[in-house]
C-alpha cells in the first residue's frame, strides 16, 4: 500500500454539510420555574437529613464554640487595656 493511500485511509472523511436544524424556542418563564422546582424537590429527596439528636448536638456545639470564643476575646481584650492603661504610667517611671 502507498503512503498516499495509506493518509487518505487515515484522513477522517469530510462530513456533508448537515441540513439547518429548525431553531429551538426557549421555554417560557413559568414553565423554567416549574422545572426549577421540579429538579429542586428531586435534589433534596437526595439529601440525608440529620437525626433530631444529631442536630441538637450540632447545635450545643456551636453555641458552646461561641462562648468560648467570646471568652478568649474579652480576656484578651481585658488584658490589652491592662497593658494600654499601664503604659504611661511605665513611660513616666522611666523619664523621673
Amino acid at each position: 500500500m502507498s503512503e498516499q493511500e495509506k493518509q487518505q485511509q487515515t484522513k477522517p472523511e469530510a462530513k456533508a454539510p448537515k441540513a439547518a436544524k429548525p431553531a429551538k424556542k426557549k421555554p417560557g418563564f413559568f414553565s423554567r420555574v416549574a422545572r426549577w422546582f421540579r429538579e429542586m424537590k428531586s435534589e433534596l429527596k437526595k439529601v440525608q437529613w440529620p437525626s433530631w439528636k444529631q442536630t441538637w448536638n450540632n447545635t450545643l456545639t456551636v453555641i458552646v464554640c461561641v462562648i468560648l470564643v467570646g471568652v478568649f476575646i474579652w480576656a484578651f481584650d481585658w488584658v490589652a487595656r491592662l497593658v494600654i492603661r499601664a503604659l504611661p504610667a511605665l513611660v513616666q517611671a522611666i523619664k523621673g
